[in-house]
Order: C-alpha cells, then structure tokens, then sequence
C-alpha cells in the first residue's frame, strides 16, 4: 500500500542489504531514504556504508552535511571523530571528540579517546584525570582499571599502580586477562618484581 514510496521501508532495506554485504544496493536505499527524508539515523546507516565501501573521505563529506542539518547531533560528530581516527588523522579526531564535550560532558566514548590519546601524548597525569572521572561516572571493568594502573606507574604512583591492576585482574575474563598480565609483565620489569606485591601471581609471571 506504500507503493514503495515510504522512506521508512528503504532505510530497513537498506539495513537487510547492509546485513548481506550487498553494499551498493545498501547504499541506493539510504540514499533514496536521505533525499526523502534526511534523519539522524540515514546519515549515520550511509556513512556505515561508506566506511565498508573505503570511501572514508565521503563519510567525512556526509557526517558534515549532517551536522549542518542537525548541529550539536553527538553521534554525528563522534562519526566524523571515528573516521579520522580510522584514517591516523589523530589531531583532527581528538578535535571532535573534544567538540563532543559541548553537547555531551558525559560522553563515555569521547572521554576514553581524549585520555588514551593524552597517554600516548607522553601526558600520563592528564590522562589520569580523564580515567578517573569514568570511574566516577560508575564506569567499572578491566581495561579501565589496566588503563588507570598504566597511567598510574609513568605517573611514578607505584603503590596505585600495582592496586589497579591487582583490581583489573579480580574483573578480569578469559578473553582481556592476558592483556593484563602483559602490562603487569611491563610494570614488573620496571620496579624489579612484583611476587611480593600482588597476591596469587603465579610463579612464571615473576620477572624480578
């Protein structure tokens, strides 16, 4: 009864074809859905589209027309923040994120990126701060802790340091731990043993 004139029904075709890999016919639904009817979710699903298609320059090109229709729209600009992470234009992705920050002061995503690329900045103490407000807003697995330990030990805060990981391991499953050991590895290399440090460490993980 839609005569296939309904924008909603192309941008569900557009998913089914998105689903199946068939990305061109994928990308002529969202399109024709866009031009009908432009929405957050069509120039997000297109962009999708674009990335799978290596054409990330013309996700950029289409996350901007979308904040021009939809300005201070989040998850437009931590696409365009994506895009340019995924490209190795860090400096134009931490731009965005930060962006992020005016709309959104909560964002999980934007606060993780800003402090891992801090901590890659060689600004351990910075990033610190942004590890620390997830734990704050109730953020609570692994990787922060690993991340927080990391950033605790080039901070010279050994005694915190060993604490969060000794934390990181407790949360740990079988998929992320031996990430943890690895850094644990790291940090005992550096301070010269940690067996008397974190209880349970088994015997070949002491580097002392």
């Amino acid at each position: 009864s839609s005569k296939y004139e309904d924008w909603w029904w192309k941008q569900q075709l557009g998913k089914c074809y998105y689903r199946l890999g068939l990305f061109r016919d994928s990308e002529k639904q969202f399109q024709s859905a866009l031009k009908q009817q432009p929405t957050v979710d069509n120039y997000l699903y297109l962009a999708k589209v674009f990335v799978k298609l290596d054409q990330p320059l013309a996700a950029l090109d289409l996350f901007e027309k979308g904040m021009e229709v939809f300005p201070g729209e989040v998850s437009l600009i931590i696409g365009s923040a994506r895009v340019h992470e995924g490209l190795g234009d860090l400096d134009s992705s931490v731009k965005f994120y930060k962006k992020v920050f005016q709309y959104d002061a909560s964002c999980v995503e934007a606060i993780a990126c800003i402090g891992t690329h801090n901590f890659y900045s060689d600004m351990p103490e910075i990033a610190l701060r942004s590890f620390r407000r997830l734990l704050q807003m109730g953020v609570c697995n692994t990787e922060l802790y690993n991340n927080i330990g990391l950033c605790c030990f080039f901070a010279q805060q050994y005694d915190m340091s060993l604490t969060c990981f000794e934390r990181a391991i407790n949360l740990a499953s079988k998929e992320n731990v031996a990430d943890v050991w690895y850094n644990v590895g790291h940090i005992a290399v550096g301070i010269g043993g940690l067996k008397p440090c974190i209880p349970g460490i088994p015997d070949g993980s002491y580097l002392g």
